[in-house]
């Protein structure tokens, strides 16, 4: 979940009209996997099954410097049940936005719920001891 808040002045921030991003597993594959001089563009639309679909859309960018110096992230929010366009752009240094690749690759095993299954299974107790099985539909499938 990225969240976007305007400034409002210097280390103020206006929280009312904070944005937020919540990227799936294969978006976070997305940035995780970006390069110095890569960029890549989401779209979503939070009511999209819903009656009010299209009547909010919000698209995140995230475009790298062409010295690879970093990137820019921006959010614009089009809502057209208030009529409103909001823009978030935030530059981000390539130092920055390791640490947020490496947080998004820790992130990603417990958005996809493998933490979770990992919680469940049962482990060995030690070297040279009898380890514990490992559930059959498990295995049947990590092999796929």
């Amino acid at each position: 979940m990225l969240k976007f808040t305007p400034a409002i002045g210097e280390r103020k921030y206006d929280w009312e009209k904070r944005q937020v991003f919540a990227l799936s597993a294969t978006e976070v594959g997305s940035l995780i996997s970006l390069g110095p001089n890569d960029s890549c563009e989401f779209f979503h639309d939070p009511s999209m099954q819903s009656s009010n679909a299209g009547q909010v859309r919000k698209s995140l960018s995230i475009k790298s410097h062409a010295d690879g110096s970093g990137y820019m992230v921006s959010l614009t929010v089009v809502n057209n049940l208030l009529k409103t366009k909001e823009n978030f752009i935030v530059p981000v240094t390539a130092a920055e936005f390791a640490v947020m690749k490496t947080a998004c690759s820790f992130a990603l095993p417990h958005i996809m719920g493998w933490d979770r299954l990992m919680s469940n299974m049962p482990t060995g107790v030690g070297v040279g001891r009898q380890q514990s099985k490992v559930v059959p539909q498990l295995l049947d499938e990590w092999d796929r």
